[in-house]
């Protein structure tokens, strides 16, 4: 039998996914953070929510 092919598992697989709408002042805001920082919008997101974790009371 051959050996599985393809890509490998990951550990965190980005599974769910989600859709915003902005307005022009944050889509610019977003857009200038993506790139003074060089990443993609979707990580700058994931960085955002990050830091939201400390403010969720427990």
């Amino acid at each position: 039998m051959s050996p599985k092919t393809g890509r490998p598992k990951i550990d965190n697989p980005k599974s769910e996914r989600i859709t915003v709408r902005l307005d022009k002042a944050s889509a610019e805001t977003l857009d200038k953070y993506c790139e003074q920082e060089k990443v993609e919008k979707a990580e700058a997101i994931r960085r955002g929510i990050s830091k939201l974790k400390s403010d969720i009371k427990k």
